[in-house]
């Protein structure tokens, strides 16, 4: 019988700042306050100037190392997922590992698939534990997202990123299966060289997120043979507040069900970190026993599903130097407009950027 691979630990990331809807619409002469309450957003994270991808999922991975036994020397392989990646030629992993104490014999790399880069990730770990290559992968979906000033992705584009240690001992929680549904459908893209990205508007709905997740988690369902009432929560990809309940609740989930997976009204849609720091706020409220639904996506366009079963380890986890994610998302400074263009590089010589 083959073995479970699954999470042996977890760690999430949200950075200090904050900045509300209102403070960003008051600024292009409009009621940004009802313009984040048609998103389903109140404020968005924003990180410092000496914050990025690197820093993010440093800070993420080394909270999920305090919470295990493991020894980062056995770790064989760590990703970055990120669509924000502060070098284009140079790759964040090689970073991250080194500062988590990992050997060099281990393979690492940057990916980028939108908003599912990070759950590509833990799909990829997942592979190389199961097959004998590694003994643990380190999996991290992290971003600072970009949006043009002015534009409605200013209202929701965030920052924060989320750690999985994946292998075959000490599991927290057993992923049961895996799967994927994938098309080329152009929703959303940054070319080379291009500060912000752009949106196929409408499109980017119904033929785009909502396709690809109800796809997804249907294949999810009918592999599995179970339904909604079969597990303790859901998770959906949050590019805003209003789409991951929407699309949660026509499958027959209950508020409650997605109650803790839903961070996008208080922290703005983090792409990358998202379905990811989503997973760690919802593990954080979970007792062993507990089956999770968790369906990802990403523009370009893919959504990957996982079903997670939380095992009776999860206590112990807690003991070991464990912080509930909810504190830092729930601590946090305001920042007024200028401060955040500031922080962000949105102000530049010769003018806007």
């Amino acid at each position: 019988m083959m073995d479970k691979v699954g999470i042996v630990s977890y760690g999430g990331y949200v950075p200090h700042y904050r900045i509300e809807a209102g403070a960003i619409g008051a600024v292009w002469g409009i009621d940004g306050t009802a313009r984040g309450k048609s998103l389903g957003i109140i404020r968005k994270s924003v990180p410092s100037p000496d914050e990025d991808v690197i820093t993010i999922s440093v800070e993420a991975a080394r909270k999920a190392m305090r919470c295990c036994n493991t020894d980062p020397e056995d770790i064989g392989a760590v990703y970055v997922g990120s669509e924000s990646h502060p070098y284009a030629v140079k790759p964040s992993a090689t970073i991250v590992a080194e500062a988590i104490g990992a050997a060099p014999r281990m393979t690492a790399a940057d990916l980028e698939f939108a908003c599912k880069a990070g759950t590509a990730g833990i799909q990829i770990c997942m592979g190389l534990v199961a097959s004998d290559m590694i003994k643990y992968g380190m999996a991290i979906g992290a971003d600072t997202s970009q949006g043009a000033p002015g534009d409605a992705l200013e209202y929701s584009a965030s920052a924060g990123g989320a750690a999985f240690l994946i292998g075959k001992k000490n599991l927290m929680a057993e992923i049961n299966t895996t799967l994927s549904f994938t098309t080329d459908t152009p929703d959303f893209w940054r070319r080379e060289g291009q500060l912000y990205p752009r949106h196929g508007g409408r499109f980017t709905g119904t033929p785009a997120y909502f396709k690809h997740i109800n796809s997804c988690a249907q294949m999810l369902f009918e592999k599995m043979g179970t339904k909604p009432e079969d597990y303790a929560h859901a998770i959906f990809h949050q590019p805003n507040g209003k789409f991951p309940l929407r699309v949660g609740k026509a499958m027959g989930f209950s508020d409650g069900q997605l109650e803790h997976g839903l961070l996008t009204p208080v922290i703005g849609n983090t792409y990358s970190g998202a379905v990811p720091l989503a997973l760690t706020n919802v593990l954080d409220h979970s007792e062993p026993g507990d089956r999770i639904f968790v369906i990802s996506y990403g523009s370009g366009a893919g959504s990957d599903g996982f079903d997670i079963t939380v095992t009776n380890r999860i206590k112990k986890l807690r003991k070991k130097g464990w912080k509930p994610l909810s504190e830092m998302v729930n601590d946090y400074q305001l920042l007024d407009y200028a401060t955040y263009a500031k922080f962000r590089g949105k102000i530049r010589m010769g003018g806007i950027a």
